[in-house]
């Protein structure tokens, strides 16, 4: 019997090395792409803040709220360009991005509560809704992240 000689073989050594290439020349425009978008929203936060003087309260909620939006674009860059050079894709960043995004609709939410007029019933509802979704999404990240603090530090006893 004749094997087919399609099955069992490996693919080459060419093919890999072109793959893992292809991974890693995304990866860094990934990278590229969040610095070029979080270079822009800054220049943008910064500008519309400046321009809109006469309405302090909310360019300063505007403006928190875009440097916020920088500080995890740069964490996703930061975390995917250590993936890059350490070949390892780790958890606790992408934990710690969730709770900077968590805290930012809080933030977002609590100052529409504050300096926006009255608001209508349904609208006070909806976003004591987004409020507490998102102190629910940062109590369990939180958790999250502290169980793989606890869990790291029992690997490291056993090992150790």
């Amino acid at each position: 019997m004749v094997d087919a000689p399609s099955e069992g073989k490996k693919p080459s050594f060419a093919t890999d090395a072109a793959v893992r290439w292809s991974i890693v020349a995304i990866e860094y425009a990934i990278v590229a792409s969040l610095l070029l978008v979080a270079g822009i929203v800054l220049v943008r936060t910064v500008i519309d803040f400046l321009s809109h003087w006469g309405l302090f309260p909310q360019s300063v909620v505007a403006a928190i709220d875009g440097i916020l939006v920088v500080i995890i674009l740069l964490d996703i860059a930061h975390t995917v360009f250590g993936h890059l050079r350490a070949s390892v894709f780790p958890v606790r960043p992408f934990l710690i991005i969730g709770i900077l995004a968590g805290v930012r609709d809080i933030l977002s939410a609590s100052a529409h509560l504050t300096l926006s007029s009255p608001l209508k019933q349904g609208d006070f509802n909806d976003t004591l809704i987004s409020l507490g979704v998102g102190v629910g999404v940062v109590v369990f990240l939180l958790l999250g992240l502290l169980i793989l603090r606890f869990s790291e530090r029992a690997e490291d006893r056993e090992s150790g």
